[in-house]
C-alpha cells in the first residue's frame, strides 16, 4: 500500500471524511449483524458529520479531528474532544474531565492494514505533546471491543444489555504514556 498520511482535519477534507463515516458506519453495524437500524445508522453518521464542521469552526477548541489521506482522499479518522453522552452516563459522570479518543473509522477497503493503528499513534503523539495524560474510549462494537480489550486491556467498565439483550457497551480508561513510546 501507498505511504498514508495522518494530518490534522482541513475544510477541503470534510467531504471525504464524511464519505468514510457514510461508508464505514453502514460496514459496521452489517458485521455486527446490527442490520434493520437504519435510523440509528443514520443518526450516527450525521452526528459524526457535526462533530467534524464544529471541530473545524473552533480550531483551537476541545474538539479535533486527525484524518488518515492516501492520494489526498481522506480513508480514515480519528477524534478527541469531551466525554460523550454513553461514556458520561455509564459511568455517572465520573470521566467528565477525561478525553475521550472516539470517532475512528477506516474506509471497509483499507482496514486492517494498519491505518487504525496509525491514527491512534499520531492522535496519542498529539494528546502528549498537549501534556494530556489520560482519555477514555468506549464501543459498542463486538469486533472493536475485542481489538480494543487486545489494544488497551481490561475495561474501566462493562455495561451489560446497554445497547440491548447480549451487546454491552465497554469504556476504557487510559494513560497516554502507557500506550505510546515518545521520543
Amino acid at each position: 500500500m501507498d505511504t498514508v498520511k495522518i494530518e490534522k482535519l482541513m475544510l477541503e477534507d470534510l467531504k471525504s471524511a464524511g464519505i468514510v463515516f457514510e461508508t464505514a458506519i453502514p460496514d459496521a453495524f452489517v458485521k455486527e449483524g446490527l442490520t434493520l437500524m437504519d435510523e440509528a445508522i443514520q443518526n450516527e453518521i450525521s452526528s459524526k458529520k457535526q462533530m467534524l464542521v464544529e471541530s473545524l469552526k473552533d480550531q483551537e477548541g476541545e474538539l479535533r479531528f486527525l484524518v488518515a489521506k492516501l492520494d489526498h482522499q481522506v480513508i480514515g479518522t480519528i477524534s478527541f474532544g469531551p466525554c460523550g453522552n454513553d461514556i458520561l452516563k455509564c459511568t455517572d459522570n465520573a470521566l467528565s474531565g477525561v478525553g475521550e479518543l472516539g470517532s475512528l473509522y477506516v474506509l471497509p477497503e483499507y482496514q486492517n492494514k494498519g491505518v487504525g493503528s496509525s491514527l491512534i499513534h499520531a492522535m496519542l503523539q498529539s494528546m502528549h505533546e498537549k501534556n494530556i495524560s489520560r482519555f477514555c474510549l468506549d464501543s459498542g462494537y463486538k469486533r472493536a471491543q475485542k481489538r480494543w480489550n487486545r489494544k488497551f486491556g481490561k475495561p474501566y467498565k462493562v455495561v451489560e444489555d446497554y445497547w440491548g439483550p447480549g451487546f454491552e457497551h465497554m469504556i476504557w480508561l487510559c494513560r497516554v504514556d502507557h500506550f505510546t513510546p515518545f521520543v
